[in-house]
């Protein structure tokens, strides 16, 4: 197998095994919480609110898929529904205080388990592994 396909390979089957941790980090905040869920809430949270059509938008999914979803994390107390000041038909979803401080601590968890991996990688090499990742994300 040629290296490039060796290396593609082996990010996919890398990248499998962080999406599963990140799994297991989104079910530590609440067990009903599931990636997308706490994918939804981490997006709210850094826009201020958003609609849903908004989410659907951002993760790709169908309008059924945010409903649900969005449904668990009100059910968990974690978001909350206003009406949209630009169009009363509509509705923004926004973390609760509640929400608010359960991503607050699963962020901390997160960056000191980050910190314990990095912790024996020199500053380029994690500033290197920020900018390959950026760079993956930006790409459609």
């Amino acid at each position: 197998m040629p290296a490039r396909e060796s290396a593609i390979d082996t990010i996919q089957r890398e990248l499998t095994a962080f999406a599963r941790r990140a799994r297991t980090r989104a079910a530590q905040i609440h067990p009903e919480l599931s990636l997308v869920a706490y994918g939804m809430l981490d997006y709210m949270t850094e826009r201020g609110g958003c609609r849903g059509t908004d989410l659907a938008s951002h993760f790709l999914l169908d309008k059924s898929t945010v409903s649900r979803q969005t449904a668990v994390l009100e059910r968990a107390g974690l978001i909350v529904r206003a009406a949209d000041p630009n169009d009363q038909r509509g509705q923004i979803l926004r973390p609760s205080e509640q929400g608010l401080r359960l991503l607050a601590e699963a962020n901390e968890r997160r960056r000191q388990a980050f910190a314990g991996r990095f912790a024996d990688w020199d500053d380029t090499d994690v500033q290197q592994l920020a900018d390959h990742l950026q760079r993956y994300n930006a790409a459609d």
